[in-house]
């Protein structure tokens, strides 16, 4: 072993590396939960054969997705989702003819609602339906609405790739004046991500040939099981009269959403423990602060290189300012509220409603997010552990990079997402490295949507899911398999949401 960790720190980065990217690569191609175990394999050479010392896990990270999803799958066991997608198939039968443009818009926002793209699933037999009846090419609006749905993530104030880069943000040493968090973050996401959609559909209204004039399609018609296939069974919710309990799930799950967005934009309906530190700044280089339960100080800042202890609680102050002259207190952090309100939203629809709780856990959101939970797990602990030790180098070889060149940062946040399939799992991963090697929080709040990139090879479960409900064949994967129905849509939604974000972060003064 003492022959790994005798090399230059440059060959351990590489070799290194290539140990990650191998796990990533089988995981990914194993599929599921393995790209969250094979995590463990990389963390485990890292530890025991280049004696890196082991980071930390994104603990608050997985404990949000667990809140998330448990609620979410509460809400679709109880039949609260039901409601939702009710009201939805109605919005999309009523305007057949702008489908391929509010399709997108349904699921992006049922992901905004519900902080997970996996809702998609049941909404997808619907849009075919309409699509089909209308004569309208099914891999308009699927395609579209598959991207969106995941697009939606960013922009959702109960997503945990949301929370996780607020906590992020706020907790660096490199703090963004004017940023104050969970909310200052959704005023740049949401209206990037719906201009993003919105170019979705309308990139998605022209493409392809319409089903009377693509004769691949024509031909496959004369067939008469393929026909009766194509256009057989309807998948509706229209009619179907759903249980008092059912509105009444819907009706907790999102109330629980708009307490949270309330509490995030509100900071006197936090719970706060005290006045952390209240300061003033004088002109004649003297800083007076106060600490709870302590007497007024006034300390000389001419003097501070003689008191490190001094300078430190000036520094503090400085960091811990809300404004000058106004206190800031030691408020809960957004993470928390969620998992809270989460872990609440589940247990009231559980006790105001008839579900059946074993249903909870063999539902199809549960499962997702539990293999969410495991990728995030392996993966941000593997990156922590691997770029932490090799920060200061790589602060040197692509710092500079990154300033003068901002759109590399998105394109890196892109790849990575390819790599471990989560939006989450990608920030954690890259969003600590990014900010300790000097990349600017403001073009990491402009670039938010470049955490969306696993659209680029269709493995994703929502992707693979929306081609086998396509019964006409026409969202498809391409002989050359990148050639796909959703890799135009992803790249279109997430470059013109990174510009959109770009242009936003800019009117609000973080770039």
């Amino acid at each position: 072993m003492d022959f790994f960790t005798n090399l230059s720190e440059g060959w351990q980065f590489f070799i290194q590396i290539i140990v990650i990217l191998i796990c990533l690569f089988y995981g990914a191609k194993k599929g599921g939960i393995a790209l969250g175990l094979l995590g463990g394999i990389g963390i485990l050479m890292l530890v025991f054969v280049f004696h890196v010392q082991p980071g930390k896990p994104a603990i608050d990270v997985m404990l949000t997705i667990l809140a998330v999803v448990v609620a979410s799958a509460t809400l679709q066991a109880s039949g609260g989702l039901d409601v939702m997608l009710q009201i939805a198939e109605k919005i999309l039968r009523k305007n057949p003819k702008f489908l391929t443009i509010l399709a997108p818009f349904v699921t992006c926002f049922l992901t905004m609602l519900c902080g997970t793209g996996h809702v998609v699933y049941t909404i997808m037999p619907i849009i075919y339906d309409i699509a089909i009846k209308n004569g309208i090419r099914p891999e308009r609006p699927m395609a579209a609405a598959s991207i969106s749905s995941q697009m939606g993530i960013i922009a959702s104030p109960v997503s945990v790739a949301v929370v996780s880069l607020t906590a992020l943000l706020l907790n660096t040493s490199h703090k963004l004046v004017g940023f104050d968090g969970y909310i200052n973050l959704l005023q740049i996401t949401i209206p990037s991500t719906f201009i993003g959609v919105l170019c979705v559909g309308i990139f998605s209204w022209f493409r392809g040939k319409d089903l009377d004039k693509d004769e691949i399609f024509k031909e496959k018609l004369k067939d008469l099981e393929f026909k009766k296939y194509v256009y057989g069974e309807s998948k509706t919710l229209l009619g179907v009269k759903l249980a008092k309990s059912n509105w009444v799930a819907m009706w907790i799950f999102i109330i629980a959403i708009f307490l949270v967005a309330a509490i995030g934009i509100f900071d006197n309906l936090k719970p706060n423990w005290g006045q952390k530190m209240m300061y003033q700044a004088h002109i004649n280089n003297t800083i007076e602060w106060t600490l709870s339960g302590k007497d007024k100080v006034i300390i000389d800042l001419k003097q501070l290189t003689s008191n490190i202890k001094d300078q430190s609680n000036v520094v503090t102050a400085i960091a811990q300012k809300d404004k000058l002259g106004n206190p800031s207190y030691n408020y809960i952090s957004m993470v928390s509220i969620i998992q809270m309100f989460m872990l609440l939203a589940g247990a009231l629809i559980i006790i105001f409603t008839k579900t059946d709780v074993k249903k909870i856990s063999s539902n199809e959101i549960f499962k997702s997010g539990m293999v969410a939970l495991v990728a995030v797990f392996g993966i941000s602990w593997m990156a922590d552990t691997m770029f932490g030790v090799h920060t200061p180098m790589m602060k040197t070889l692509f710092g500079n990079i990154v300033k003068e060149h901002p759109w590399t940062y998105a394109l890196m946040l892109l790849l990575i997402s390819k790599f471990v399939n989560s939006q989450a799992a990608a920030i954690s991963a890259f969003v600590p490295l990014s900010l300790s090697i000097g990349v600017e929080p403001g073009v990491i709040i402009a670039f938010a949507a470049a955490c969306y990139g696993y659209y680029i090879l269709p493995t994703y479960p929502s992707d693979l899911a929306t081609i086998q409900f396509d019964r006409s064949g026409t969202t498809h994967i391409g002989k050359f398999v990148i050639n796909h129905s959703f890799i135009l849509p992803g790249l279109i939604g997430v470059i013109t949401s990174c510009i959109a974000g770009y242009f936003i972060a800019m009117m609000a003064g973080y770039l």
